[in-house]
């Protein structure tokens, strides 16, 4: 059986939304990856070795109370965001030279997606 031009666009649209899907954030993996940034890092509003991550989603860097974050932190000037948490995620010090959290990064992509997506959980 031959499919027309337009019949094969879209078997190859459903495909590729198929695999997408299959890509998709998962907050539960990223509750479970989160595992290790525990250590230093709370979701419940106190700070640690680590500010709090409570509430990150949409909020300045650097500005979390009662941490004193370094000079680079406060200068980053954005905001979190899936995008800013990713690259941040990935590596820490290309992201915010200068910043002094101890952590080299994640460097698996689905980890990173899923950690972003347990973080905008928080809130």
């Amino acid at each position: 059986m031959s499919l027309t031009p337009s019949l094969q666009l879209l078997a190859a649209g459903a495909l590729a939304l198929a695999f997408h899907s299959g890509h998709a954030q998962d907050a539960a993996a990223g509750k479970t990856a989160f595992a290790q940034c525990a250590a230093c890092h709370s979701i419940d509003g106190s700070n640690g070795a680590g500010p709090s991550l409570q509430g990150i989603d949409g909020r300045k860097a650097g500005i979390f109370p009662g941490f004193r974050y370094s000079r680079a932190m406060k200068a980053a000037g954005y905001a979190w965001d899936e995008k800013t948490l990713d690259a941040y995620l990935a590596d820490p010090q290309k992201a915010i030279p200068g910043n002094v959290m101890p952590f080299s990064g994640v460097s698996d992509a689905k980890q990173r997606a899923d950690l972003v997506a347990y973080l905008k959980t928080l809130k």
